[in-house]
């Protein structure tokens, strides 16, 4: 198997020979990983249940944690699962890697669409399944939406959509994922959503695939499935818990693939991520500090407020060579986005514009992060 260098590595590179500015204190928004405490009512179930680190896992998850993520969903997306719609998962990376391989298994010549830019897990797995890549383009001519071309989707075995969108901060209405849907059942390919942002918006609640699969009379869920995490939601990634859920009958034979993987959340884990998937207080709190980020960054950069994520997608001249100035002058880095997309048939790559920057720190470490790009970019 031949993968890509990850784009942190890829940074790495670019910045290795660049002595910052040691007048400024280090800035890094270049990864989508909240630097907040994560909650103390979390940290205490974890502490509470370690004795349960005697017992082995069940790969399907325990009830508390399952109950938890289907009362998530039901509170959050007016969506009410049977039991057979959800597996637990040990975050989301790893379903979002092995999910592929076990769908497209017996397929001749697997087609697996996704939106470009893109989470480079989705390229993985399309790599480790052997599977022909179909990217879909988000840039400023289609709002960061992925235009539909049905001659290219007719072939499709596998479209992997991400709204809220890492990184471009887009996000698709109701009736705009509706469309997706009707176009899978139309053609018989599984779509699945990447929804891992979904709790980090800025005005009103963001909507889910399983809505939208409702919405169009999809009851049953048939090739539509959603990943989700807590890592964004409650400042836990260390805690490793996501779900996928939606079409019972693609779950049940995934749930037999995934007892071979080995990949079973530890008990004390999954009582803390239970606690956590079942409380929204807190993770209003950080929705108000995301808010206040992104209201410096409307002060200082005169850029518009996304409806969800905790990025910017701003677009600088030679991001590369912003990238390294930034770095050099005032020790502050970013991610250009060109490593978080390919180019596509036609050469074109649609995050060559841009850089990625993550506001992931408090409001006082934003602001003087923000304040320092400012002063680069003029």
């Amino acid at each position: 198997m031949n993968f890509e260098p990850y784009p942190f590595e890829k940074l790495n590179t670019l910045l290795s020979n660049i002595q910052p500015n040691t007048n400024y204190l280090p800035s890094v928004l270049t990864i989508g990983e909240p630097q907040f405490e994560t909650p103390d009512f979390i940290q205490r179930e974890l502490c509470d249940n370690s004795d349960l680190l005697r017992k082995y896992p069940k790969t399907n998850g325990e009830d508390n944690l399952r109950d938890a993520q289907r009362g998530f969903i039901e509170k959050r997306f007016n969506t009410k699962l049977s039991d057979e719609q959800l597996i637990p998962t040990f975050g989301t990376r790893e379903v979002l890697f092995n999910f592929p391989q076990f769908l497209l298994f017996d397929k001749k010549e697997p087609l697996m669409a996704f939106t470009n830019p893109f989470y480079q897990i989705y390229e993985g797995a399309a790599i480790a399944s052997k599977a022909k890549m179909l990217l879909l383009n988000l840039d400023e001519n289609n709002g960061f939406k992925p235009i539909i071309n049905e001659d290219e989707l007719t072939q499709c075995d596998l479209v992997i959509l991400n709204f809220p969108n890492n990184p471009t901060t887009s996000v698709l209405s109701l009736e705009e994922l509706g469309v997706w849907i009707k176009l899978a059942l139309k053609h018989d390919f599984v779509l699945l959503n990447d929804e891992c942002y979904s709790e980090i918006y800025t005005n009103k609640p963001i909507p889910s695939l399983l809505e939208a699969s409702i919405h169009v009379g999809n009851y049953e869920f048939k090739n539509v499935l959603v990943i989700n995490s807590i890592s964004k939601r409650s400042s836990a990634p260390g805690l490793r818990s996501g779900y996928i859920a939606g079409d019972a009958t693609i779950l049940h034979e995934y749930l037999k693939y995934r007892t071979y993987l080995g990949c079973a959340s530890p008990l004390p884990l999954q009582s803390a991520a239970a606690a956590a998937w079942s409380d929204e207080e807190h993770v209003e709190v950080s929705r108000e500090i995301y808010k206040e980020n992104f209201a410096l960054a409307k002060e200082i950069l005169g850029v518009a407020i996304p409806e969800a994520t905790f990025y910017l997608w701003l677009k600088v001249p030679e991001p590369l060579e912003f990238t390294k100035k930034l770095y050099k002058e005032y020790n502050v880095k970013v991610l250009p986005g060109e490593y978080l997309a390919r180019d596509d048939h036609n050469g074109i790559n649609p995050g060559k514009d841009f850089i990625r920057i993550a506001l992931v720190e408090n409001p006082e470490k934003i602001k003087s992060a923000l304040l320092r790009i400012k002063e680069c970019l003029s």
